[in-house]
């Protein structure tokens, strides 16, 4: 991993930290996405998984929204692309088991 994406992963751990999160996981996969058109700026891939109380009552789409309003100012010069796992406490404990 470069330097560069160490360091946006700890603005996106930072960023996302105002969710509140009980667990967060950050993998940088702009490995994967070589020449690919929208990397070629060098802004990363990232496959984040969120577990937060946040996110309870609340659908899907409004989870990811939430991930992306906190993340308003990285994304598209820092990230080109998140992959998004968005759960409450108990729906990780569940997905764990």
């Amino acid at each position: 991993m470069s330097d560069v994406n160490r360091a946006r992963i700890e603005r996106i751990r930072a960023a996302l930290s105002a969710l509140e999160p009980a667990e967060l996981e950050i993998a940088d996969e702009s490995h994967l996405h070589r020449g690919h058109a929208g990397a070629r700026d060098g802004a990363g891939h990232f496959r984040v998984r969120v577990v937060s109380q946040a996110f309870a009552g609340r659908p899907r789409v409004a989870r990811h929204r939430m991930v992306y309003e906190a993340l308003t100012g990285e994304m598209g010069a820092e990230i080109h692309a998140l992959a998004l796992v968005t759960l409450t406490p108990d729906e990780a404990r569940e997905a764990d088991a």
